[in-house]
Parts: structure tokens; C-alpha cells; sequence
């Protein structure tokens, strides 16, 4: 920990040595930041932040404005080095960066990181290493960058019984679907203007393909339910087969499409709980909070057993909000050196299961193209019944030879609506099932 001859707690004469590990687009940003606002932060934290080394991967590289005195190739070495008291996880990546955090707590070193891969592979594996040492462990830019939702999970909603978290946590995902809905655009279209913008990279398919999402699902469902999930525990779809019929059919229904992490709390006829993590597209009625949710941003959804409802919302992503969001952290780390003390750490003491995920139920959109003939709806409504399946609306579009039928069921198990496609795909009566989108939000 800091030397405690630099420590006159409370008195901003304590220096908190920090070591910056990455110079990205985040890492330059938390630069930049901690250098313009030195005065704030002293006065917040009670002590002086110190920047005594950074790590980079290629110091051939000219970074203006920097102390090429501090910088270094060797982040293991950096970050355990006497005079550091606090790391800045920045890189990204999940094995190195693993490596290197583990070393940092197991010396004491409290981490800040916004490496949501690494904290939801390893969550518990990190914070069992800054147990044993007495560090912290703050990754609130883990998740939707400047949206406080980590802060709240961990501390404010501590005496609180949460059942769902669910919400939009990827921009890229969220720009594109967007778009589809008010300009009528088709998936390629948007995903190209999301490229040239620079909301998806060269490669989308962290984003496209939900894996994004999903590693901040894992992190939200272990705090939420204080129990250990991740990343392989989440359920996980993107949003590449998205058409704009589908988009035009979420439409007529009064609901848009948005790709949600929807972490929940299930308790079977027995009242035993566990826990289900999922991300996927889904018809999201047009009344509620989260439709409302354009372009890049990001909103988290919470329903608590005595706080109720609440909804989280701004900037998920980007160089500025998610500084901000580990600068937050920084000073709550910075302080606990100064003045001692921990910040709370993730609990699994719940230990819940992770559910089965035929037996999750949600309500199911099902669009199909159908013989244009008497009797077809009844056939289609008997398979429905047959597999223990509910309609609650049903929807038909005559064509020149066939005809467009869309149900809306009730609750349903996956595995149960699963069986029922399989069985309709086999109808004479069905040429084909064009889409199968969840619904949910109400």
C-alpha cells in the first residue's frame, strides 16, 4: 500500500500513486481528465493522484503531451511496483489483462478496470484476490460506461431484493435497430452507416452478434442476485437476422425491436429460485420507458422487491463517458487509501442456480406465411394448443396465393414454443415461419 509517511489522512498531504494501464481512447481520456481537474480531485479525495507510470503496448509511438519518463511495455512490472497504489485497468482483453489485475490485488493494489470481458469471466476469481489482500475492486465502466448502475447494484439497492435487470447495453446494436424503425432502412444499410460513424468497428460482431451485451448481463446478474454467473452462462442471439418486415411487423403490434440483457429472478411451483441471463431481440411495447431509448444510448431497467421501479439512462459508450465512469471510481478507490476503509465487494452468497433456459417464459410474436384457405387458422391455432401454447392475438394479411399470419402468444416456456414452430414448420397449411421474436416489457 501507499507509503504511510506520506499520510496525513484527511489533511491532502497523502499522494496516491497510480498506475495507468492502456493509452486508448479511454486511457487517454482518464489522462486528460485527472490532468485538468488536479485541483477537484485532491479536494475530493483528501490527497494528491499521482500518475507514476503507463503502460503501452508500443513506445515507439509518439503520445503528445506525455512523460515519456513514465511510459513502459511492462505492465506486470508497473503494476506491482512498490509505489503504486492504485491500478487503472484500461486495456481490454482477457487473459493478460487477468494476469496482470490478479498480480496487482494479490500486492495490495486496489483496480479500477473497464474491462467488462475480464470482469465477466473472472469476476469472482478477482474479487476473492482483493479479499485476501484488503485492496478494492471498481468496475462501474464495466458496464453502459457513465450509467451508474454497477454504484447502485453494490451499494444502494444492498438492502433490497432485486428480480429484474433489463435493459439496452450495446450502442452500436441500439443505432442500428433504431434507425431500421424511424427511417424504414434495412440491417446492412444501418450496419455500414454505423461503421462510417464510428459506433461498430471493422468487425461488429462483439456487438451484432450480442457478446458484448452479454458479458455485461453475466456482471449484472451476479450483483443483482449475489451469485456467480458468467459470460458462458448467458443465453445469447444478435440482431443479423433483423429484417425490415420484422421491424414493420413490431410496428403494427404498437412495439418496437430493441436488443435486450434481460438478468431475472424465477421461482418455480416449489418456490425454489435461480437465475435466468439472456440476451436477444425482442418487441418492446412502444409505452414503455425502454422504447423511447434512440440511437447510441443506453437505459437499464430495474424492478426491486420494496424500491420498485427504476430506470438508469444516458452515454453507454464512448471515450469521455466511460472515463468518467472510472474516474468515479478512482476518487471512491483513492479515498479508502487515504482514509481507509473498503468499498463493498461482490457477494455470491446466494449461490443461486443458473435456470434451465427452456423452462424461461416470455410472450412470443410468431409470423408466418399460411395457405390462403378456409380452415388454416384453426389448424394453426390446434398446434399452438397442442403444445401447451396460448394465443392471445392473431393477425392475417391476405396475399395473391397465400396469406400472412401473425400470432401474439401468452407466456410460454421456450421450450414449449420451440415445439411448436418445429410442429407448424410440418403443417401443409404453413409454407413457411418467417420470424420468431420474444416480447417483452409487459
Amino acid at each position: 500500500m501507499a507509503d504511510q509517511n506520506n499520510n496525513a489522512t484527511g489533511s491532502g498531504n497523502h499522494t496516491v500513486g497510480v498506475a495507468l494501464l492502456g493509452m486508448g481512447t479511454v486511457g487517454r481520456e482518464v489522462l486528460r481528465i485527472l490532468g485538468e481537474a488536479e485541483t477537484d480531485f485532491t479536494a475530493r479525495i483528501g490527497g494528491r493522484l499521482e500518475v507514476r507510470g503507463i503502460a503501452v503496448s508500443d513506445l515507439s509511438r509518439p503520445r503528445e503531451g506525455v512523460d515519456p519518463a513514465l511510459l513502459t511495455d511492462d505492465a506486470m512490472g508497473l503494476a506491482t511496483r512498490d509505489d503504486i497504489d492504485l491500478v487503472i485497468e484500461v486495456i481490454g482483453g482477457i487473459d493478460y489483462p487477468r494476469t496482470v489485475v490478479l498480480a496487482a490485488l494479490k500486492a495490495g493494489k486496489s483496480v479500477v478496470t473497464a474491462n467488462k470481458a475480464l470482469v465477466a469471466a473472472h469476476a469472482n476469481e478477482l474479487q476473492e484476490a482483493a479479499d485476501s489482500s484488503g485492496a478494492d475492486l471498481f468496475f462501474e465502466a464495466a458496464v453502459a460506461a457513465a450509467i451508474p448502475v454497477v454504484g447502485p447494484l453494490r451499494r444502494s439497492l444492498a438492502g433490497d431484493k432485486v428480480n429484474v435487470v433489463m435493459g439496452i447495453v450495446n450502442g452500436t446494436t441500439n443505432f442500428i435497430l433504431d434507425a431500421m424503425d424511424k427511417r424504414g432502412a434495412s440491417y446492412d444499410e444501418m450496419l455500414a452507416e454505423a461503421t462510417e460513424l464510428g459506433y461498430a468497428e471493422a468487425d461488429p460482431s462483439a456487438d451484432v452478434d450480442g457478446y458484448d451485451a452479454a458479458s455485461k448481463a453475466a456482471i449484472l446478474a451476479n450483483l443483482a442476485f449475489h451469485s456467480p454467473v458468467s459470460f458462458d452462462d448467458v443465453h445469447c442471439e444478435g440482431i443479423r437476422n433483423i429484417t425490415a418486415d420484422d421491424i414493420a411487423a413490431a410496428r403494427s403490434a404498437n412495439c418496437t425491436i430493441k436488443l435486450l440483457a434481460i438478468c431475472e429472478r424465477l421461482v418455480d411451483d416449489n418456490g425454489a429460485e435461480s437465475i435466468s441471463a439472456r440476451v436477444y431481440p425482442a418487441l418492446v411495447p412502444r409505452d414503455h420507458p425502454l422504447a423511447t431509448v434512440s440511437e447510441s444510448f443506453n437505459a437499464i431497467f430495474v424492478i426491486a422487491e420494496h424500491a420498485g421501479r427504476l430506470m438508469f439512462y444516458g452515454n453507454g459508450a464512448g471515450g469521455a463517458p466511460t472515463a468518467s465512469a472510472v474516474l468515479g471510481d478512482v476518487v471512491a478507490a483513492a479515498r479508502n487509501v487515504v482514509h481507509g476503509g473498503r468499498a463493498p465487494g461482490m457477494s455470491t452468497y446466494a449461490n443461486l442456480p443458473i435456470a434451465d433456459f427452456g423452462q424461461v417464459r416470455t410472450r412470443y410474436h410468431v409470423d408466418m406465411t399460411v395457405q390462403d384457405r378456409p380452415g388454416v387458422l384453426a389448424e394453426v391455432a390446434s398446434t399452438f394448443s397442442a403444445n401447451g401454447v396460448s394465443i392471445k392475438t392473431v393477425r392475417q394479411e391476405e396475399g395473391d396465393d397465400s396469406a400472412r399470419l401473425v400470432v401474439i402468444t401468452h407466456h410460454a416456456t421456450e421450450r414449449d414454443l420451440e415445439e411448436t414452430v418445429d410442429a407448424l414448420k410440418n403443417l401443409d397449411a404453413v409454407k413457411n415461419v418467417r420470424s420468431v421474436i420474444r416480447m417483452e416489457g409487459n
